[in-house]
């Protein structure tokens, strides 16, 4: 019986092993890499090599950066007053389209999952807290995700500052239970953040 390639069983193998792709999917990207001509393909390696050579995180706030702050941290003309909380990148750069928010980031690098075993020292919530000690911020914008993970590590952070003079806040009106930030519309998105009201643990 015929069988393809060890070569291309394991590409298919390893694209396989990244998030969200599926043996059909592994098995049509290696093929379209075998389309590929030499050059494209090498243009493709180097982007890869590149992001794994040239981006990082954030020292600050944790953001994809090239250099030791991201150009939210490093930008003078932030309300550094604001500090807007999320879960990835992604988040970050769908309230950045909206034009709407216009102060600083915490990117949590995840939510809390205790069934999957992340507890609040596998994220970065102990960094959110020392941020919040160490610098002059006056609100914290909650703006996790609207499912179960997301709302359990909003209770979480409302938790721990319910001793503080920090004003809380979460996303308001229009984005319903279960949605996911990246995937609202702009307007959706602007409005929620125009919206938001002061966040407790009886919203819950």
């Amino acid at each position: 019986m015929y069988e393809f390639t060890p070569s291309y069983l394991k590409a298919v193998e390893e694209l396989h092993n990244l998030p969200g792709i599926g043996p059909k999917s592994a098995e049509k990207l290696a093929a379209s890499f075998l389309k590929m001509n030499s050059e494209d393909f090498q243009a493709f390696m180097t982007a890869l090599q590149e992001l794994r050579d040239k981006v990082k995180q954030c020292s600050r706030c944790y953001n994809l950066a090239e250099t030791d702050l991201c150009p939210i941290c490093s930008d003078p003309e932030r309300d550094q007053t604001k500090l807007c909380v999320v879960e990835e990148s992604k988040d970050l750069v769908a309230i950045e389209k909206t034009g709407a928010y216009n102060g600083l980031y915490h990117v949590l690098q995840g939510v809390l999952k205790p069934i999957e075993g992340i507890h609040s020292h596998k994220i970065k919530l102990k960094e959110l807290f020392q941020r919040l000690q160490n610098e002059s911020f006056q609100e914290v914008i909650l703006a996790t995700n609207f499912n179960y993970e997301g709302e359990l590590t909003a209770m979480y952070i409302v938790k721990e500052l319910k001793n503080t003079s920090l004003m809380i806040s979460r996303l308001a009106s229009g984005l319903p239970m279960g949605s996911d930030i990246e995937f609202a519309d702009q307007l959706t998105l602007k409005n929620a953040l125009r919206g938001r009201e002061k966040f407790t643990e009886e919203m819950l």
